[in-house]
């Protein structure tokens, strides 16, 4: 299976948006922990037994307790054909599939493209492939690529002939007794 076909390992959850929940707040601690069992669960399989037996068997839970406390935990799942779901989970789920077939997407334009001007390059093209495969305007007229800087470092001098003696004060013995930062000071040797 390839890496682009594996279910996301994780879903992202505000603390605070759970929190400030009344459906929440309200649980006993026994409900809350039957509520994340249950999430978790339905995150990793995509849903659970619909029967408080069955559904505490997967869980690993006491069956009475768990028919006991699920009417409880409810109000943040759905029920369909006999399964038990996460409507906030599988949307979420729908978005990170929906990112990642975008940049996938993307991936593939930029491929194109890089591949375009390499084709174009081998052939003896003079065409120029367009420096904006987006469209979007860089504020910069077509066919002028952009220049980060034009600072380029002096060969001239090096850093510390600049300084002169100032060098030593600036950067060399502002750490006297210390000879390698990474040792102890405790075990330091006395210069």
């Amino acid at each position: 299976m390839s890496a682009q076909n594996r279910t996301p390992p994780a879903f992202q959850e505000y603390a605070a948006a759970m929190m400030s929940r009344i459906e929440y707040r309200v649980l006993t601690l026994p409900q809350r922990g039957l509520l994340y069992s249950m999430r978790l669960e339905c995150w990793v399989n995509n849903f659970l037994p619909e029967s408080p037996e069955m559904l505490a068997r997967v869980l690993g839970y006491d069956p009475k307790e768990v028919a006991a406390e699920l009417p409880y935990v409810m109000p943040f799942f759905a029920c369909k054909n006999g399964r038990i779901t996460s409507p906030e989970l599988d949307d979420y789920r729908a978005y990170l599939d929906h990112v990642r077939e975008r940049k996938s997407q993307g991936g593939k334009r930029g491929a194109d493209v890089t591949n375009s001007a390499k084709t174009q390059k081998r052939r003896g093209s003079s065409a120029v492939p367009p420096s904006n495969p987006s469209g979007m305007s860089s504020g910069m007229p077509p066919g002028h690529p952009r220049v980060l800087s034009t600072v380029q470092p002096s060969t001239a001098q090096p850093r510390n002939e600049v300084l002169g003696d100032r060098y030593t004060e600036v950067v060399g013995t502002g750490w006297k007794g210390f000879s390698d930062f990474t040792q102890d000071p405790e075990q330091e040797v006395e210069q």
